[in-house]
């Protein structure tokens, strides 16, 4: 049985491991200045930040609709025996009802998968889906009940440079992002039961903040599964991603250190000046 793997644009993964795996990416849309954009195909991260900082209205998301999903399910169905689709978490976005919705006219053949993440954490499922369908050895059904049971060993979690992004998107006051400012408080935002939750805000620079976040993300863990981790960002000072792969592993023996640029949803909710760890627990 050939089973292939799509995903939303969410994932944040690299466009050249989409194309070697063969995964279908449903884009979802951007609206910035009246006009409605597909994320990563006819605009891209650089567009949000150039027109934020000119002065333009942040740019918000939109899930895709059934009819999209029914056309991608449609089209790589054509290819393949079965299909796993991983959506950003349903408490995002609707794109997981929308495509459950649009896999009922596709039984037995589409598998819809909520990951309870964005970005990389979202992108950690997908690459689990890719070696469970490469492999060969499960059904579709197996997969998705083991990709169910993986969402809840995804840790993923930014630190912030800057809230005005977060301030025009209405998820911080300014009252707060003037005290952070003041203060110089990074806050740490993680998504926890696929929700996003301040858990903790660093002082200092954001290189000193950062570098602090990674040590209390790594050290002292008994539970963490070494196979990858993502390093995902926005634009950051030069060199800073360069030590954040150091510390990453002077403090902890990843397999694989990938290094991701966020995409447009990530961008348009925390702008510039964004930087996490993404990995799985063991347990």
């Amino acid at each position: 049985m050939t089973i292939r793997i799509s995903t939303d644009s969410t994932c944040d993964l690299r466009p050249s491991y989409l194309e070697e795996h063969q995964i279908a990416v449903a884009p979802l849309y951007i609206l910035k200045a009246g006009q409605t954009f597909r994320d990563g195909v006819d605009i891209h991260p650089e567009d949000i930040y150039a027109h934020v900082a000119s002065g333009g209205e942040l740019c918000t998301t939109a899930a895709n609709n059934v009819a999209d999903y029914q056309q991608l399910f449609a089209r790589v169905l054509e290819t393949c025996d079965a299909l796993i689709h991983i959506t950003i978490s349903l408490d995002f976005s609707s794109c997981y009802q929308n495509a459950c919705i649009a896999a009922a006219d596709f039984p037995g053949r589409v598998f819809v998968v909520d990951s309870r993440n964005l970005s990389t954490g979202h992108g950690h499922v997908v690459c689990q889906a890719v070696q469970l369908a490469e492999a060969g050895e499960l059904t579709p059904e197996q997969i998705k009940q083991s990709l169910d049971d993986l969402t809840a060993r995804v840790e993923a979690s930014f630190v912030l440079d800057r809230l005005d992004y977060m301030v025009k998107g209405g998820r911080c006051s300014m009252v707060a992002a003037l005290g952070a400012n003041l203060l110089k408080l990074k806050p740490c935002i993680e998504v926890i039961d696929g929700k996003m939750k301040v858990v903790k805000k660093y002082r200092g620079s954001f290189e000193k903040c950062v570098l602090e976040y990674v040590k209390d993300r790594l050290v002292d863990r008994e539970d963490l599964d070494y196979e990858r981790i993502f390093i995902t960002h926005t634009p950051v000072q030069d060199g800073l991603v360069e030590k954040v792969r150091e510390a990453v592993a002077q403090y902890a023996p990843f397999t694989r250190v990938e290094v991701t640029q966020a995409g447009c949803t990530i961008s348009c909710h925390c702008g510039p000046g964004t930087l996490g760890i993404l990995f799985l627990r063991s347990r």
